[in-house]
């Protein structure tokens, strides 16, 4: 092995290290997936909010058996999901001072935000990007994310110049006081992705009550 392969290696280790456990990152966005402490709701018409028959099946063959091999580390630099003209760069995102998943800046209503304590799209377990349905403006980048359906895909751009392509098989809308981390978080063995932005109802007092969480696999690179 190479100098260079055995710096990478040395990284990867000590970004494996440095990730939070999946029970811990579930409390965190639990209390609070504080993407949407900013979140107005005041619009005449609020965001979709999923069906009720695109809950997640775990059962469900989507690609399971067909699906393409996992993919080393590298940043998502982009996401794109064409059913609901989303098309918007990533930044990193990790814990803020009080602990909360940290969000992309409320101000750019068109960035998406990928956790640093989870995987990255494409390597195997459960990759998470999150982003605002809505600032003091209008509408933001996940504001659409309700109206998924099954079989809809998400794009996402890697800096290694690949794209992971991940195919939704659950659309659901979780209440933040009972959320459930462990169904939502844990790995499947595989390649998987979680997009999460607010809905539910919301008030004036406490915002969204609850999380829109897609849940998708890999489908395909390109």
């Amino acid at each position: 092995m190479s100098a260079y392969e055995l710096s990478e290696a040395a990284e990867e280790e000590e970004r494996r290290r440095k990730r939070a456990p999946w029970g811990v990152i579930a409390l965190v966005l639990l209390t609070g997936l504080a993407l949407i402490r900013n979140g107005s709701g005041e619009f005449d018409i609020g965001p979709p909010q999923p069906a009720s028959a695109a809950a997640a099946d775990s059962r469900s063959a989507g690609v399971l058996g067909r699906a393409p091999a996992a993919l080393p580390y590298a940043l998502p630099v982009r996401v794109r999901i064409p059913a609901i003209q989303v098309d918007a760069p990533v930044t990193s995102v990790g814990l803020d001072a009080d602990g909360w998943v940290g969000a992309p800046p409320p101000e750019d209503p068109n960035l998406a935000g990928w956790f640093t304590g989870g995987v990255s799209p494409g390597e195997k377990g459960t990759a998470v990007v999150v982003g605002h349905v809505d600032n003091k403006l209008g509408p933001a980048v996940f504001y659409g994310l309700g109206a998924l359906k099954k079989g809809n895909r998400v794009e996402v751009a890697r800096g290694d110049g690949k794209t992971a392509v991940f195919e939704i098989y659950g659309i659901e809308v979780f209440e933040k006081n009972n959320f459930p981390g462990d169904r939502v978080y844990a790995s499947k063995g595989s390649p998987e992705l979680r997009v999460i932005t607010c809905g539910g109802g919301f008030s004036k007092a406490n915002g969204y009550d609850g999380n829109v969480v897609a849940f998708a696999r890999l489908a395909e690179v390109r």
